[in-house]
């Protein structure tokens, strides 16, 4: 099992074998090594098998230089048997007998979680994951689980949830739960499906935000909208690609948020790759800010917020 840590970004293998070709999967990784990202991160339920496929024979002749992230329990639960089972499957896609990390990749509400739990606790003293993490889940259920694992000697070490300049309902609880409970946050969709590299300020645009009623729903949002035009005009003057900006502000919360890059080619990911040496001044950062609202608190005392 290697020890390498995560790195401060990480590249998401979602497109790997689907609208990313094997050889823009290659390129993809390749350009995020020479960045220096060491977290990569795929899912059992990531283009039938493909991404995981992919993404195992480039990690696997650098296995210890990487830290790889799959998950479990996306259809299915998150059962003893459909863990177990799912995650010998993913082993055997991967190429490999261990991960770094396994996720839960949503809720599950009908399993009780001493049963995952004791699973997953199972599987690391196997040494077949190192960590345990927990995507999709609210700030009570994260702590609910952090209850239950805790009681079998181990812990949830990383949270995935969603965060970008227009999603930021993790402001509220998740992130302040995480700078406070040391767990690492590892947000996805920064650049909030597209949204905020620009390409649908024109109404002739096309891609998932058009042809993807989820996405289409999920960013649907006048204002959402609105506020990727002002981040486009801030990249404008500061001469610099709207992704880089929007990544760049991700890293800037306390609980230092991991943002999970994803694109379909090296050109489409060369923007986000930028944010990794990009300094964000103060006063551009307040202005990036101010172009989406920020959830109101967590109680109804907003007077002492």
């Amino acid at each position: 099992m290697n020890t390498r840590a995560s790195s401060r970004f990480a590249f998401g293998a979602m497109q790997f074998g689907g609208t990313a070709s094997v050889a823009d999967s290659a390129a993809m990784y390749e350009a995020c090594r020479a960045a220096g990202v060491t977290h990569f991160d795929t899912a059992y339920a990531y283009t039938g098998g493909a991404s995981e496929r992919i993404l195992g024979a480039l990690v696997k002749p650098e296995r210890e230089a990487i830290f790889l992230a799959t998950k479990a329990g996306y259809e299915g639960g998150s059962s003893r048997d459909n863990i177990l089972t799912t995650f010998d499957e993913s082993r055997k896609r991967l190429g490999l007998d261990s991960v770094d990390l396994l996720y839960l990749h949503r809720w599950d509400g009908d399993t009780p979680l001493e049963e995952t739990f004791e699973t997953l606790a199972t599987l690391q003293q196997q040494k077949l994951i190192r960590h345990i993490g927990v995507s999709n889940f609210a700030a009570w259920q994260v702590m609910k689980a952090q209850c239950v694992a805790k009681s079998l000697e181990t812990r949830i070490d990383f949270i995935q949830p969603m965060y970008n300049l227009v999603k930021r309902q993790v402001e509220v609880e998740l992130l302040p739960m995480c700078h406070s409970e040391a767990i690492t946050p590892c947000t996805y969709s920064p650049l909030g499906g597209g949204l905020l590299t620009g390409k649908y300020n024109s109404e002739s645009a096309q891609g998932r935000l058009v042809s993807d009623h989820r996405y289409a729903a999920r960013y649907g949002v006048p204002a959402m909208h609105k506020a990727a035009r002002q981040l486009a005009e801030i990249a404008a003057e500061v001469g610099t690609h709207p992704a880089t900006l929007a990544v760049a502000w991700i890293t800037l919360n306390a609980a230092r948020p991991v943002p999970i890059l994803s694109a379909r080619n090296a050109a489409q990911l060369a923007p986000s790759l930028a944010a990794i040496g990009y300094e964000l001044e103060p006063a551009i950062a307040a202005r990036l800010q101010a172009i989406f609202p920020s959830p109101p608190p967590a109680t109804d005392r907003i007077e002492e917020s």
